[in-house]
C-alpha cells in the first residue's frame, strides 16, 4: 500500500500574476496522518478501480490523474491500481495531486525504474502545480507557481482537525476574486524547536485566498468560527478551500474538536489527525 496523505497550505501568500497565467505562490506546506491510499500490482493492462467514501462518481478514465501519471512515466507497463478516496475531492487539501504524486513513488517502485526524487518531481510539474510538493510527504517551502519545492526540517508534532462543509469551490473563480495579497518576501524558516514557536510564527501569516474564498461560499466563515470555538490554536482555511484546519495542543482536544463539529454539523466532513513528518513510500 503506498498512502497519499493530505497536503496542508499551513499559509499560502500570494504575489503577483505570471506571464503563464500562474500566480507566484509561496507556501508553508505539511502533511498530515490522513488521506488516500493506493495500492499497484503488475498486469498485463493499465487499470483503475475505485472506491471509498469519497470514490463515487470518480471517472477512472483516461483522465483521470492517476492515469496520467502512469503514462507520464518513462517505459510504461500493465498495473492493476486501486484507489481508496478518503479525502474529499477538490477540496483544497491536495487529495488528486497527493493520488498522482503516490502513482508516480508506487510505479516507479513496481516497474523498477529507479527514477530519483528531483525526476519525480518534474513529472510531476508537469501534471499539476501541487504534485512536485507531494512526491516526498515531508514539509516543505513551496514557491513559483507550486513546482518550486525547498525541503525542511521535520515540524513539530501538532494534532490537528480538518473539516470540509461539503461545497464546491472552484480554484479559477476563487484567484479570480482575489483582491488582497501579501506577496512572496519571506524567507525561508527556521526550524521550530516547538509546537509554540511553529504557530507562533503561523499568526504573523496568512492564506491570502480565505478571503475571497469565504465570499464565494460563505460556509467557510462557519467553519472557521466553529473549529476556533473549539479552542483551537489556530484556525485556517488549506489551498483554494473549502477546506479548513485547527491545530490543537493534543490529540484528545483534537479528538474532542471533530466529535463535536460532528455532533453539530453531521454532513460536513471532520477528521481528527496530526502533522506527519514521515515519508509514505
Amino acid at each position: 500500500m503506498v498512502r497519499a496523505p493530505a497536503k496542508i497550505n499551513l499559509f499560502l501568500h500570494v504575489g503577483d500574476k505570471r506571464a503563464d497565467g500562474f500566480h507566484a505562490l509561496q507556501s508553508l506546506v505539511a502533511f498530515t496522518a490522513a488521506g488516500d491510499e493506493l495500492s499497484f500490482a503488475a498486469d498485463d493492462t493499465l487499470t483503475l478501480a475505485i472506491d471509498g467514501p469519497f470514490g463515487a462518481g470518480l471517472s477512472a478514465g483516461r483522465d483521470n490523474l492517476i492515469i496520467r501519471a502512469a503514462k507520464a512515466l518513462p517505459g510504461t507497463a500493465g498495473a492493476k491500481i486501486a484507489l481508496t478516496k478518503n479525502l474529499p475531492v477538490a477540496s483544497g487539501i491536495g487529495g488528486g495531486s497527493a493520488d498522482c504524486a503516490a502513482t508516480l513513488r508506487g510505479l516507479n517502485a513496481l516497474w523498477g525504474l529507479k527514477l530519483a526524487t528531483p525526476a519525480l518531481q518534474e513529472i510531476g510539474a508537469g501534471l499539476g502545480s501541487d504534485v512536485p510538493v507531494c512526491i516526498t510527504c515531508r514539509p516543505q517551502w513551496m514557491e513559483g507557481r507550486g513546482e518550486i519545492v525547498t525541503e525542511l526540517p521535520a515540524l513539530p508534532d501538532l494534532a490537528m482537525v480538518l473539516v470540509n462543509p461539503g461545497v464546491g469551490v472552484p480554484t479559477g473563480k476563487v484567484f479570480g476574486a482575489l483582491k488582497e495579497r501579501r506577496g512572496v518576501g519571506l524567507p525561508l524558516p527556521p526550524p521550530f524547536a516547538a509546537a509554540s514557536d511553529l504557530v507562533a510564527y503561523l499568526k504573523d501569516t496568512a492564506n491570502d485566498l480565505e478571503a475571497p474564498a469565504r465570499v464565494i461560499a460563505p460556509v467557510i466563515g462557519d467553519v472557521l468560527d466553529f473549529i476556533a470555538a473549539q479552542g483551537a490554536l489556530l484556525a485556517r482555511m488549506s489551498g483554494s478551500g473549502a477546506t479548513c484546519f485547527g491545530l490543537f495542543q493534543n490529540g484528545t482536544e483534537a479528538e474532542r474538536a471533530a466529535a463535536a463539529i460532528r455532533a453539530a454539523h453531521p454532513r460536513w466532513w471532520s477528521v481528527a489527525t496530526r502533522i506527519s513528518a514521515a515519508i509514505y513510500d
